[in-house]
């Protein structure tokens, strides 16, 4: 039969879901604090615990210094007993020996269940908090708990709970206690009180993650989605490709008869879903974006202020189509290409291009060579105009008229985007070229803070990291860009930013052949301008001033005014060195005259002798009445 100990430990472990390593140590842990309390021992004494899981007994050893004499058995035992456990022990030294109360197992019963219940409980939340940091961005199902008005409590495995704030709930949707959901888990934060788990079902990657679980290609990687699109409820937008030749990667996401992404669309509350192929060929890329709507042409244009700007034109009868309602297909659109798009139909692009020839002096070099089609495009505009029909013949001329136009602005732009790629060539080589791969959606950057910068035209990080290195300040200025969100940015930045070493290896050894070469003369200096200077005296000089004066007069305004120290009189002396010619000396003495009145015209000369025993030289100023010379070596 087992023992009551084992079949309680077992029950804890079916209960907390805990690994069995965590209960023991939080066990012994319990049994530590319970000894503690029961001898009142100190926290500086080392105290173990062993529970053996067959019988239940529990062994607590503390460590005590070996005394002659047992005066405190808390902290002291016997050379014997200390033996016994260490053969090896002698007077003095510290010994781990067995320290078990009487009947402990009672009294630690009383006094740790508290301690033992608090700490599963640590545990448990530790484990919690583990589990789903690696679940973070992943879909989870649970049972809903509570329905109020900030959201959703949902049950979740582990004994864990997550909430669902309203925000990131489906507009329309409707759920009751004990409803199963589905979620996306967006942010995991330590609390207090346990894990708090914020659950979504308007990320963009919850749409990401349906679709992998339905479309087997898209989980082993054959198709790959590129963008997605997506406001919540109402319509989504996924741009997908296939990694390998033969493959068609919207057919695959469809599924036959469309079985794949209707089971989606069920899950999405019937959010409509278009899925489109992804281009390499921007202009193709729009058009498709755009779908339903029938697409004559995309011209583009990255060099606009505003960022990347696709000029659309659409037929007059695709017009609202294009644009969708309140213009939900044209903003999709421009969140899944990261293109600003100006949507045209076909008379006003004409009559845009048309105004441009005849007014704009950058298309000054097209109005020649288009003046007989100008004319014919005025007139079909005319009549367009007075509601008279077109041709089909008519409607086609006017687009290639429009055609025309754009195409040769285009190429005329096409140099001058060339002229501004060498002043960020070092910062894009810094950058892995995978970073202009990587959408700005799929960075850590909040989602309000990734559209804002897609729209701006900054739809890569390569792009957004070349920017920020070359001239932040249009990132700052977007509308709905402050200082967090530059914070958010920054850490990005650096994340991705690695300058290269191929860059820099160069610079470093010029460098560092450089400073040799100028320290060279630096270091010559001394030796070679001094005693060119002071030739007609010593070569040595220099290193007579920097001994310093020894016994000065207090009388002598030199020895007053010059006390500097050792460096002091090794850098301020060449300047004394000149001054050996009384010329020199007299306007010396008429500068000093000036801060000090009756010392004016007393002129003093200088001797230096140079002792090559010593290695010491000697200045020696005279004056001309006769006084004594002092030295100043």
């Amino acid at each position: 039969m087992k023992n009551e100990f084992v079949l309680a430990f077992n029950e804890v472990l079916e209960e907390k879901q805990l690994p069995r390593e965590i209960i023991i140590k939080a066990l012994e842990s319990a049994m530590v604090s319970a000894y503690r309390r029961a001898v009142n021992a100190s926290n500086a004494q080392q105290v173990e615990a062993k529970i053996d899981l067959e019988t239940g007994k529990v062994t607590i050893t503390a460590e005590k210094e070996v005394v002659e004499q047992v005066q405190d058995p808390r902290t002291e035992c016997s050379l014997a007993e200390a033996r016994r456990v260490d053969p090896s022990a002698e007077l003095g030294s510290m010994v781990l020996v067995e320290s078990t109360p009487r009947d402990f197992g009672r009294v630690a019963a009383q006094t740790a269940r508290q301690v033992i219940q608090q700490r599963i409980r640590d545990a448990e939340r530790q484990a919690q908090l583990s589990f789903y940091e690696k679940q973070l961005g992943e879909i989870v199902s649970g049972v809903i708990q509570a329905v109020n008005s900030a959201g959703l409590t949902v049950g979740l495995e582990m004994r864990a709970e997550g909430t669902m704030p309203r925000k990131e709930m489906i507009g329309g949707e409707r759920f009751r206690i004990h409803d199963r959901v589905r979620a996306l888990i967006a942010e995991v934060k330590d609390s207090p009180r346990g894990p708090q788990i914020i659950l979504s079902r308007t990320h963009r990657n919850f749409l990401r993650r349906l679709l992998e679980n339905e479309v087997p290609e898209i989980y082993h990687g054959i198709v790959e989605v590129r963008s997605i699109a997506r406001e919540p409820g109402e319509r989504a937008k996924v741009a997908v490709s296939a990694t390998q030749p033969g493959i068609d990667p919207v057919g695959a996401c469809v599924g036959v008869r469309g079985v794949r992404i209707q089971a989606i669309v069920r899950e999405l509350h019937d959010e409509k879903i278009d899925v489109i192929e992804w281009n390499p060929d921007q202009a193709l890329y729009i058009a498709k974006a755009l779908s339903p709507a029938r697409v004559l042409g995309v011209y583009l244009n990255d060099k606009t202020n505003g960022g990347k700007t696709a000029t659309v034109v659409v037929p007059e009868d695709q017009l609202s189509l294009a644009i969708g309602r309140d213009g939900q297909n044209a903003r999709l659109a421009a969140k899944l290409t990261g293109w600003r798009i100006d949507i045209k139909s076909l008379p006003e692009a004409a009559a845009d291009a048309l105004a441009h020839l005849q007014a704009d002096p950058a298309y000054a070099f097209l109005a020649e060579a288009e003046a007989e089609k100008m004319e014919a495009v005025a007139g079909m505009l005319a009549r367009k105009a007075e509601n008279r029909p077109l041709t089909p013949e008519e409607y086609d001329q006017m687009m290639q008229f429009v055609d025309r136009v754009e195409r040769k602005v285009s190429a005329k732009r096409a140099p001058e985007k060339k002229v501004e790629e060498p002043l960020v060539l070092e910062v894009r080589s810094s950058i892995d070229p995978a970073d202009y791969e990587r959408s700005i959606l799929d960075s850590s950057l909040p989602e309000h803070v990734a559209y804002t910068l897609q729209e701006a035209g900054y739809a890569t990080l390569g792009e957004l990291v070349v920017q920020m290195l070359t001239n932040p300040d249009e990132i700052l200025k977007l509308q709905g860009i402050g200082p967090r969100a530059m914070q958010e940015i920054n850490r990005i930045v650096e994340s991705v930013y690695h300058p290269a070493p191929a860059v820099e290896a160069p610079a470093e050894p010029e460098a560092a052949e450089a400073q040799p070469a100028e320290e060279a003369p630096a270091a010559a200096e001394p030796a070679a301008e001094l005693p060119v200077e002071a030739a007609p005296l010593e070569p040595a000089a220099v290193e007579a001033l920097a001994a310093g004066p020894a016994a000065e007069p207090a009388a002598a305004p030199v020895a007053e005014e010059e006390e500097p120290s050792f460096d002091e009189l090794f850098t301020l002396k060449p300047d004394i060195i000149p001054a050996v010619t009384g010329d020199e000396e007299e306007s010396e003495e008429d500068q000093k005259g000036k801060k000090k009145a009756g010392k004016k015209g007393k002129k003093k000369f200088v001797e230096i002798t140079y002792d090559p025993d010593a290695d010491v030289t000697t200045a020696r100023k005279k004056h001309k009445r006769g006084d004594e010379p002092w030295d100043w070596e």
